[in-house]
C-alpha cells in the first residue's frame, strides 16, 4: 500500500471526465487489479456455496453416500473460508482504490492551487474549490472503491448463467437475457440523475462562496447592519440547494427502489420456473436447491451492478468540477523547462515600466500618490504578473526567462493583507525548515512582535485559530513581517508593512528593519515618514513612472507632489 501524500502526483488528463477518470485508474492500476482478483475470487465462492450444497444433496443425501456427503460439505466449508478471507483482503483493497483517488484528485487541486495563485480565485471562488475538495473529491473516489466488487459481480453472473444453462436450458438463458435487461433498465434513470446531480452540485457551491465571503465580511456587515440583508440571501440560496436536492432525490430514490424491486422481481421469475421444471421432474432436488441458492444470489451482482452506475455517475459529475479547476491556468508560466534553479546573482532589479531600479544592498522606499501602483511594482519585482511590455530584470537578465523556482527564493514579497492559517504558530512562521530559536527571536524583535508572543500562553508552540481570527489586524501584521524577515531571502519586497499598526510601533519596527535587513536588498512600498526617514533611498512615482528619487527628507524640501503625499500619509 503507498503512503499519502504521493511525492508526485502526476500530470493528469485535463481532456475531458472520463479520460479524467482512466488516468487516475492507470494511476493505481496495480491495486486495481489486485481489488479485481479478490472480488472476483469472493464472489465467485458465494455463488458456488449453492452449487456445491445442491451436490451434497443429490450425490451425499438423496444416494444414501456419507463420502460424498462428507467431501461436498468440506468443499462448502471450504467455500466458505475462502469467501471469508478474500472478501476481507478485497474490503482491504477497495479502500485503498478509494483513498488513493481522492487523496490524489485532493493533492492535484491542492498542488494547482499554490501553482495558480491568485489566478484561480479570479476564475473559480474560493468556496467552490474548497468544495471540489471536501466533496467531489471523496465520492469520485468511490468508483474505484465499487471495482472489486463490480468485477466479482460480471464473474459470478457469467459463472451463475454457465451453471444454470447446464441444468436447464431455457432457464440459463432467462438469466443471460434478463440480467442485462434489467440493468439497461436501471441505466435509464442514469442521465436524469447526472443531470440533477450536476445541477445542485453547482448551487451547492455557490452556496458554499457565499458563506465563505459572508464569514469573512461579517465585521464589516455588522459595522453596516448589513446582517439581516445577507441572512436572508443565504436563506433564499439554501432554499434553491434544498429544493434542488429534493429533485435529486426523488431520481436517487426511483433507483434505489429500482435496485430492489427489478432484482426481486427476477429472482421470483427464475425461483418459480425452478420449481416448475423441479415438480415436472425435469431437474433434480440437488438442481432445486441450486436454483433457490443461485436465484437468492443473483440479488447481489445486481444491486452491485446497479451501485457501479450510480458511483460512476457521481464520479464523473465529480470529475467534471475538478477539471475545471486543474483547467485554471497560472498567472504566470515557468519559460525554463524545469531548468535547475541555481542561486540568482546579488544584482540591480530594474523595472523598465516604472523606470524603477532597486540597488541591491540598500533599503529603498517606493511612494505613490496611487498605492495600487506601488503595488503593482511590487507583484512585477517578484514575477506575480505577467508584464504586457517590457519585462523585469536582474543584473540584466530577464526575470520572465529565469527559473521561477529560483525567482521566488531570490525576491519574496509580502503583502499587505497578512494571511495566518489554522496550526502551530512556529510552522506559521518558518515553514518546513528548522530555525534556530535565537534566529527566531531575531526575527520577532525587528517586526516588533515580542509583545505578541509574551501574549501566548504557550508562546511559539500556541495554535493559531483559523484565519489567525484571535490575532488583532496590527499583530498579524507584525507576525506577517516576522514570517517574511524569516526567509532570509536576497531580495525581500514589503508592501505597506505598517499600515495597521500605532505610531508608536511603527518607529520600533522602521529603526529595527533597517538594522536588520543590513546589507540585503530590502523594499518598502509605503508613504509613512516614519518608515521613510530610515530609508537608504526613495523612489516617488507618478503615473505609475518614476518623478523623482534620493533621500527622505531631501524630497520633502525639492520636491512638492512628494511632500504632500507624505504629509497627507501622515495625517492620516
Amino acid at each position: 500500500m503507498r503512503t499519502l501524500p504521493l511525492d508526485d502526483p502526476g500530470d493528469p488528463d485535463l481532456r475531458g471526465p472520463w479520460r479524467y477518470m482512466w488516468w487516475v485508474a492507470r494511476g493505481q492500476k496495480a491495486t486495481l487489479l489486485l481489488g479485481v482478483l479478490w472480488g472476483v475470487l469472493w464472489m465467485v465462492c458465494q455463488a458456488l456455496v449453492p452449487v456445491a450444497v445442491g451436490r451434497a444433496i443429490d450425490e451425499g443425501v438423496v444416494t444414501g453416500d456419507g463420502g460424498a456427503l462428507v467431501r461436498w460439505s468440506l468443499a462448502v466449508v471450504a467455500l466458505a473460508v475462502t469467501a471469508a478471507g478474500t472478501g476481507l483482503l478485497r474490503h482491504r483493497a477497495a479502500v485503498s482504490n478509494w483513498l488513493m483517488a481522492s487523496f490524489r484528485t485532493a493533492q492535484l487541486v491542492g498542488h494547482h492551487t499554490a501553482r495558480t495563485g491568485e489566478a484561480l480565485p479570479r476564475t473559480i471562488p474560493t468556496g467552490e474549490v474548497v468544495s471540489v475538495v471536501t466533496n467531489d473529491a471523496m465520492r469520485f473516489g468511490g468508483a474505484y472503491d465499487v471495482t472489486a466488487r463490480f468485477a466479482g459481480a460480471v464473474v459470478s453472473y457469467v459463472v451463475v448463467a454457465v451453471v444454470l444453462t447446464s441444468i436447464s436450458t431455457p432457464l440459463g438463458l432467462l438469466v443471460l437475457i434478463g440480467v442485462p435487461a434489467l440493468t439497461a433498465v436501471l441505466g435509464l434513470l442514469v442521465k436524469p440523475l447526472q443531470r440533477r446531480q450536476a445541477a445542485q452540485r453547482e448551487q451547492a457551491g455557490r452556496l458554499t462562496t457565499l458563506g465563505a465571503d459572508t464569514v469573512a465580511g461579517l465585521r464589516v456587515l455588522r459595522g453596516i447592519g448589513g446582517e439581516r440583508t445577507f441572512v436572508d440571501v443565504y436563506t433564499a440560496r439554501s432554499e434553491q440547494v434544498r429544493q434542488s436536492g429534493v429533485r435529486v432525490a426523488g431520481v436517487q430514490a426511483t433507483l434505489d427502489a429500482a435496485q430492489v424491486l427489478l432484482p426481486g422481481v427476477f429472482v421470483v421469475l427464475v425461483t418459480w420456473l425452478g420449481a416448475r421444471l423441479a415438480v415436472r421432474g425435469d431437474i433434480s432436488v440437488g438442481d432445486l436447491v441450486q436454483f433457490y441458492g443461485l436465484s437468492a444470489f443473483l440479488v447481489t451482482p445486481l444491486r452491485t451492478a446497479t451501485e457501479t452506475l450510480d458511483k460512476l455517475t457521481r464520479a464523473h459529475v465529480g470529475a467534471g468540477r475538478i477539471i475545471a479547476v486543474l483547467r485554471v491556468s497560472p498567472g504566470v508560466l515557468d519559460r525554463t523547462d524545469g531548468r535547475r534553479a541555481d542561486p540568482l546573482p546579488d544584482a540591480p532589479l530594474h523595472d523598465p515600466t516604472s523606470g524603477v531600479t532597486i540597488e541591491p544592498g540598500l533599503l529603498t522606499a517606493v511612494v505613490s500618490e496611487h498605492p495600487e501602483q506601488s503595488a503593482a511594482l511590487a507583484d512585477r519585482l517578484g514575477r506575480f504578473s505577467e508584464v504586457a511590455g517590457a519585462p523585469v530584470t536582474l543584473g540584466g537578465e530577464r526575470l520572465d526567462l529565469l527559473p521561477l523556482e529560483a525567482v521566488r527564493r531570490h525576491v519574496v514579497v509580502s503583502e499587505s493583507e497578512p494571511r495566518l492559517f489554522t496550526g502551530g504558530l512556529r510552522e506559521q512562521l518558518t515553514g518546513p525548515r528548522p530555525v534556530p530559536d535565537d534566529e527566531l527571536s531575531a526575527a520577532l524583535d525587528a517586526a516588533a512582535a515580542d509583545d505578541v508572543l509574551d501574549a501566548l500562553p504557550d508562546g511559539l508552540d500556541s495554535e493559531v485559530e483559523e484565519r489567525g481570527r484571535s490575532f488583532s489586524g496590527g499583530q498579524r501584521q507584525r507576525l506577517s513581517l516576522a514570517r517574511a524577515l524569516l526567509t532570509d531571502a536576497p531580495a525581500l519586497v514589503l508592501v505597506e508593512p505598517t499600515s495597521a499598526v500605532d505610531a508608536h510601533t511603527e518607529a520600533a519596527v522602521a529603526a529595527r528593519l533597517r538594522e536588520h535587513r543590513a546589507g540585503r536588498t530590502t523594499v518598502v512600498t509605503t508613504a509613512s515618514p516614519l518608515l521613510l526617514d530610515h530609508t537608504d533611498r526613495v523612489v516617488f512615482l507618478e503615473h505609475g513612472e518614476v518623478a523623482a528619487e534620493g533621500r527622505h527628507r531631501e524630497l520633502l524640501r525639492t520636491v512638492p507632489a512628494y511632500r504632500r503625499t507624505v504629509i497627507r500619509g501622515e495625517d492620516a
